[in-house]
C-alpha cells in the first residue's frame, strides 16, 4: 500500500493516549491498583476539547489526502 512519507498519524485513540499520557506523567504509582486509580482520574479530567478536536483533526488529514501542509 502507498503511504506518504509525512502522513499524519490520525489514529484517533493514539491522541487520546498522548493526552493521557500527559497527564499521569512523572506521577509514580507503588503498584497496578494505585496507577489504575490514577489513569481513571486523568481520564475524567482530559478536557472536552480534545475529544471535540479529533473529528476536525481526521477531516483535516481527510482534505489534505493524507499529505502535510
Amino acid at each position: 500500500m502507498e503511504w506518504p512519507s509525512q502522513s499524519p498519524d490520525i489514529n484517533l485513540i493514539e491522541h487520546l493516549w498522548e493526552e493521557l499520557e500527559r497527564c499521569v506523567f512523572g506521577i509514580r504509582a507503588q503498584n497496578a491498583d494505585q496507577k489504575f486509580s490514577q489513569l481513571q482520574t486523568a481520564w475524567a479530567q482530559i478536557p472536552q476539547s480534545v475529544l471535540t478536536n479529533l473529528p476536525r483533526r481526521c477531516q483535516a488529514v481527510i482534505d489534505s489526502r493524507g499529505f502535510a501542509d
